[in-house]
């Protein structure tokens, strides 16, 4: 199905007209985190004990789901987001370590991960932040082009020296995860810059596995789709844009949006030593809502 998106519907849910509460959205709000609860006589040692991570993007949605999971994990975690009010919110709720920055600043962000890398190393890299840039005048392109691509750019070429040293002190163990979206891969409604800087990342993290390959630092990426989060941006087209919303749902053969804690274990298990020959996919996790067949 190709949905075709006037642009206001993305960049202005903050001023849309608020429509009336709907009983659709409360359920499908209970269903999306329904399945929180943990078991533990069914877990698996991810071998992630000690390990350093650090998420861009850490406090809300995938990677807020991501450094939740690292740091129960046993992981020593950092994370950087924006808002300072939500970086203490999830430093307090998670026990991570986060930093206060916006990745499109390019010095700050590879500021941080020095830091990091010279207190305590770092074994696994996982870049998420996205500018959710829908569209395809200029300001989007830019925004998308900073943010999405090379803020993940950045952050691996600031953690190479650092993964390089994990590498040698353990097989597998040095790890990037890149975040994408299944809209690098297809063509649907986020059009213009979004998919096409998705697909870039996908290019580039496979170009980063096969040149680090020898060095024995793994790089994948994971392809989400659909993903709702109270607060996301999926919630907010539901409040605002019902019709949309219908729409986005019926991508979806299990009748459902995926959860961001279903992403943020994919994340996990292919940041884990255990994962330590695969390197260089791209990850579907999109409930099967991709027709496509990737060879």
């Amino acid at each position: 199905m190709t949905l075709q998106v006037p642009q206001y519907r993305i960049e202005h849910l903050g001023t849309a007209s608020r429509a009336k509460p709907r009983r659709r959205q409360s359920r499908h709000a209970a269903e999306a985190w329904r399945g929180d609860a943990t078991h533990e006589e069914d877990s698996v040692d991810l071998q992630l004990g000690g390990k350093k991570a650090l998420v861009t993007g850490g406090t809300k949605g995938i990677g807020g789901a991501v450094v939740d999971l690292l740091a129960a994990e046993g992981a020593r975690v950092a994370f950087c987001a924006r808002d300072a009010d939500e970086v203490k919110a999830k430093e307090e709720a998670s026990g991570a370590v986060g930093r206060v920055l916006d990745v499109a600043d390019a010095e700050a962000l590879a500021s941080w991960v020095r830091e990091e890398g010279e207190s305590g190393g770092i074994d696994i890299v996982v870049t998420n932040v996205s500018a959710m840039a829908h569209g395809s005048d200029e300001k989007n392109w830019r925004a998308a082009f900073d943010v999405d691509l090379m803020h993940t750019v950045r952050t691996v070429d600031a953690a190479t020296p650092y993964l390089l040293a994990s590498a040698q002190a353990s097989e597998g163990g040095a790890s990037v995860v890149a975040v994408s979206s299944t809209a690098g891969r297809e063509i649907h409604f986020p059009d213009g810059a979004y998919g096409v800087m998705k697909a870039a990342v996908q290019h580039y993290v496979g170009g980063v596995a096969r040149h680090l390959a020898a060095q024995g630092v793994r790089a994948n990426v994971v392809s989400p789709g659909t993903i709702y989060a109270p607060g996301g941006i999926w919630a907010g087209i539901e409040e605002h844009d019902p019709a949309l919303f219908t729409a986005g749902l019926g991508m979806n053969p299990r009748g459902r949006m995926g959860r961001p804690e279903e992403v943020a274990y994919v994340v996990a298990m292919l940041a884990s030593p255990l994962g330590s020959w695969i390197s260089g996919t791209n990850l579907l996790t999109d409930g099967a809502a991709s027709r496509g067949v990737q060879f």
